[in-house]
């Protein structure tokens, strides 16, 4: 129960504090915290005062979340349970940074939430299993090399296939869909924007990639003169007539050139 009640209790302390605190440099105040035996009741005064200086930080990342389907409200009471849980869980004999520790904490519980809570697709069991499971690891690992752990590194603290752990991260993104007529969120001082007025738009002659993808090869396996009029034909956009002037050819011949040229890159793509 405490836990649950630390986050409300905390939320006037980190806003009374001045915009002077951090919580970068916190670790000094979690040894201070460490030398109290949980008996004394300085313990608890100093322990609600390092959730109140680092409560900011899991405000930071609820705001990281907001506008995929939930209320700011329950990511902010969210991330704030994460939050006292990391400080509770933070070991500052290890030599780490407790920043290290606490963000992949906090992120992992408000991921929870939607794991648990707004799944939008259908994701297999053994994934949601390892993902579950891959929290607790990413934690570990956090505090023990001060920094986000790669994908590799969870893989092998968990003994399992770098794949699953890849294909349970990815799922994490399997929470709940937005409708793109959904009011996007904004800083004040601009009005809201739907979701469909902010994305942007096709790029022109994108689905033109997979056919320049299909002939570029071919292109390089072409004899240097057929090359290079099909180059000055639809790179330099020349006439036939200037090509088979610079060439010393007559137009007629770079006509049967170009003709013969794309027929062969046309067999060739469509055969591949």
């Amino acid at each position: 129960m405490a836990d649950e009640r630390s986050p409300r209790r905390a939320r006037s302390g980190a806003d009374s504090h001045s915009r002077g605190d951090s919580y970068d440099n916190i670790e000094p105040m979690f040894q201070d915290l460490a030398a109290l035996d949980r008996s004394d009741p300085q313990w608890e005064v100093m322990r609600e005062k390092v959730i109140g200086r680092c409560m900011p930080l899991a405000d930071h990342i609820a705001r990281r979340f907001a506008g995929r389907g939930e209320t700011f409200d329950d990511l902010l009471q969210v991330a704030r349970v994460g939050l006292v849980q990391a400080v509770d869980r933070f070991d500052v004999t290890r030599g780490t940074s407790f920043l290290a520790f606490a963000v992949p904490t906090v992120m992992g519980e408000v991921r929870r939430h939607f794991r648990d809570n707004t799944w939008a697709v259908r994701v297999p069991r053994r994934t949601k299993e390892i993902q579950l499971e891959m929290t607790g690891v990413i934690e570990r690992l956090a505090q023990r090399t001060g920094r986000m752990p790669k994908a590799r590194e969870i893989a092998a603290e968990m003994d399992v296939d770098l794949i699953e752990v890849t294909q349970a991260l990815i799922a994490g993104n399997a929470y709940q869909l937005s409708s793109i007529d959904a009011v996007t969120s904004d800083d004040g001082e601009n009005a809201p924007l739907s979701l469909r007025e902010v994305l942007g738009e096709p790029e022109p002659r994108y689905d033109r990639v997979d056919e320049y993808l299909a002939v570029r090869p071919l292109i390089a396996e072409l004899p240097e003169r057929e090359k290079r009029i099909l180059v000055m034909r639809f790179f330099d956009a020349r006439t036939q007539q200037d090509i088979a002037a610079e060439l010393g050819i007559s137009q007629m011949h770079v006509s049967r050139i170009l003709t013969r040229t794309l027929t062969w890159l046309r067999e060739q793509a469509l055969a591949d």
